[in-house]
């Protein structure tokens, strides 16, 4: 576990050590979509292996349930000597016994194992697909977390050029009094936390490429260059036909049903087991003492079910199966819960996303330009132009943040019923 932490650590280290786009077009790597990169971590992604061999596991259960035991070979040999009433010997020689036992199942015993074991394969297969889902949603989840965040990046530059551009410019006139200084130093403050912000913001686009490294097999420090794209969601069912699918689609519910229904099975493989199973076989003996003797027949062998009547296993199937309902039952629960809150929360992020239109943006924009050239010509105050440049931050900042938001609350949605609530556009 140190390693892995410590190997994370220095990718991040490395990635951020580099710009965000390499300069020379020899070094710099193809550009990959997002749903190729989604792709190629549902290929590569090492934990896959864990699950898949979970799968393998499970047949290997089930061929081991559906095998007959091993016929049982039993041989005697040994020296026999009869005496008379008498006390003297009339006979001595040699003795042999030979048996062969076939053990038969109760009726129905097998079958109900291979039940048990199929329905391992179901949840080992249920487990991959959850891990695949989860995984697919965080790929995506990266990667337009590293678009917001170069869009926030951006975004801080330009506003912290502005305030570095203009910290020169004052820097070379000479002071004009009190309130010139104040104002350069106003000017020169906001300038040096707005580089701290791109600093950090920086930091944020480049540390998930070594997440999004690991997750698709690759070494931490490989470059990836990805082509830019945003979310449009789309309009968001009743939520009704979001529980209904829910119900039927969530992994978490059919992980419980399987297991509910594995329980059952074993309840009744408890019962069948209070039945003895039965070993028939043949045997053969031959004796020569006196005189020989050869015996051949059949034998038959069971446990007589007089204390051991399997009550305990019983009783624990019993609470077992109460426990696995009870599971389910709170499952379904929880995940009703989720698909609620995750749909009321999308909703009011769309509808704060349609407020956020791209010309109310832009209108910030230009605001804030308006602000710097109007400062510049002396018919601004130095209050209304830090505002005016916070504002257009904080603005982009907000827009950003409940982009994100949304994203999420979809992708949990997209979890729980299957439903694919957003898209990708090319940005322009």
């Amino acid at each position: 576990m140190k390693k892995n932490i410590l190997k994370l650590l220095v990718g991040v280290a490395l990635v951020a050590s580099r710009p965000l786009q390499a300069g020379d077009p020899s070094t710099t790597p193809k550009e990959i979509s997002v749903e190729d990169l989604v792709h190629e971590a549902l290929q590569k992604n090492p934990e896959l292996n864990f699950y898949r061999a979970e799968i393998a596991a499970a047949k290997g259960g089930l061929k081991t349930a559906g095998t007959r035991r091993n016929p049982e070979l039993n041989t005697q040999a040994g020296y026999k000597n009869t005496r008379d009433n008498s006390g003297g010997m009339s006979g001595e020689g040699e003795t042999f016994a030979m048996a062969i036992n076939q053990t038969f199942e109760y009726p129905g015993r097998i079958a109900l194992r291979k039940a048990i074991a199929i329905g391992d394969i179901e949840l080992a297969e249920l487990h991959l697909s959850q891990f695949q889902a989860t995984l697919a949603a965080r790929v995506r989840g990266l990667v337009y977390g590293m678009f917001i965040a170069q869009e926030r990046l951006t975004t801080v530059r330009a506003i912290a050029d502005r305030f570095e551009a203009l910290s020169d410019v004052l820097g070379q006139r000479e002071p004009a009094g009190t309130t010139a200084i104040l104002e350069t130093r106003i000017i020169e403050g906001n300038a040096l936390a707005l580089r701290r912000q791109e600093r950090e913001a920086a930091l944020a686009a480049k540390t998930p490429i070594v997440q999004l490294n690991q997750l698709c097999g690759r070494p931490v420090t490989t470059p990836l260059q990805l082509s830019g794209a945003r979310v449009v969601f789309a309009e968001l069912p009743p939520l009704a036909t979001l529980l209904n699918r829910a119900d039927s689609e969530a992994f978490e519910i059919r992980v419980r049903q399987a297991e509910a229904a594995q329980q059952g099975f074993r309840v009744s493989l408890s019962k069948n087991e209070r039945h003895p199973a039965i070993a028939v076989g043949p045997f053969y003996s031959y004796e020569k003492a006196a005189d020989q003797e050869h015996r051949v027949g059949i034998g038959i062998s069971l446990p007589l079910p007089l204390w051991d009547k399997n009550a305990g296993n019983i009783q624990t199937a019993l609470a077992r199966k109460e426990q696995a309902q009870a599971s389910l039952l709170a499952t379904q629960r929880e995940v009703e819960r989720r698909v609620a809150e995750s749909a009321a929360t999308l909703q009011a992020k769309r509808e704060e996303i349609d407020k956020w239109q791209e010309h109310t943006l832009e209108k910030f924009r230009e605001s804030a330009e308006l602000a710097d050239r109007n400062y510049r010509l002396g018919s601004v105050p130095i209050s209304i132009y830090v505002e005016t440049q916070k504002q257009y931050l904080e603005v982009i900042g907000n827009s950003l943040d409940v982009e994100r938001e949304a994203l999420r609350a979809a992708q949990e949605l997209e979890i729980l019923t299957g439903l694919r609530l957003y898209k990708t556009e090319p940005r322009p």
